[in-house]
C-alpha cells in the first residue's frame, strides 16, 4: 500500500483558507465597485428619489458588502474544517459541507481519467485542483481543490490503472 493510499481521512492543505480569502476577495471587491457604480449612476440619473431613499440604498449597498466580506473571510475556514477526503486501494472518498452534507465515493474502476489544475492564485499558494473523470453524465466530474499539488500529482498517479495498455 503507498503512502497516499493509507485510508485515512486529510484534510485539505491548509493554506486554501487564505486561497479562497483572497479569491472571495478579488470577488467582491469586482461586486461591490461594480454596484457601487451602478447604484450612483441610477441616483444622479433618478430624479425622483429622495434623499432618505438614496442614503437607505447606500446603507443597503454597504450592509450587503459587509456580509459579503465576512463571508469572504470567514466562510472558507468553515468549510475547510468540513472537508476531508480517504484514498485506499479501492479509490477516492471525499465528504464535504457545512451545511448539506455530500459525500462521494469514486471507485478505481470508474476513473477514466484525471486531471490535476493549478491556477495562477492556486500556483502563489503551491496548491492544485485533482479532477477525476467518470463514465456518465451527470456528475461525471469530481473535482477536489486545496490539495498540496504534489499530494495531488501522488493522488492522480495512484488512482490511474497501471500495467494496463489503453483499451478502446
Amino acid at each position: 500500500m503507498s503512502d497516499i493510499a493509507d485510508g485515512q481521512d486529510h484534510q485539505l492543505d491548509p493554506r486554501v483558507i487564505r486561497l479562497r480569502q483572497v479569491t472571495g476577495s478579488i470577488l467582491l471587491v469586482g461586486i461591490a465597485v461594480w454596484s457601487l457604480a451602478g447604484l450612483l449612476i441610477g441616483m444622479l440619473m433618478g430624479d425622483s428619489l429622495s434623499g432618505a431613499a438614496r442614503i437607505g440604498l447606500l446603507l443597503l449597498w454597504a450592509v450587503l458588502t459587509g456580509l459579503g466580506a465576512w463571508h469572504a473571510f470567514r466562510w472558507p475556514a468553515r468549510t475547510y474544517s468540513r472537508t476531508f477526503y480517504r484514498v485506499d486501494e479501492q479509490g477516492i472518498e471525499i465528504r464535504r459541507g457545512v451545511y448539506w452534507r455530500v459525500v462521494i465515493n469514486v471507485p478505481k474502476s470508474r476513473v477514466q481519467h484525471i486531471d490535476v489544475t493549478q491556477g495562477p492564485i492556486e500556483r502563489r499558494f503551491a496548491l492544485g485542483t485533482l479532477v477525476v473523470h467518470t463514465a456518465g453524465t451527470d456528475h461525471a466530474n469530481v473535482a477536489l481543490d486545496g490539495l498540496e499539488h504534489g499530494r495531488a500529482l501522488a493522488i492522480r498517479k495512484h488512482l490511474l490503472p497501471s500495467g494496463a495498455g489503453d483499451a478502446v
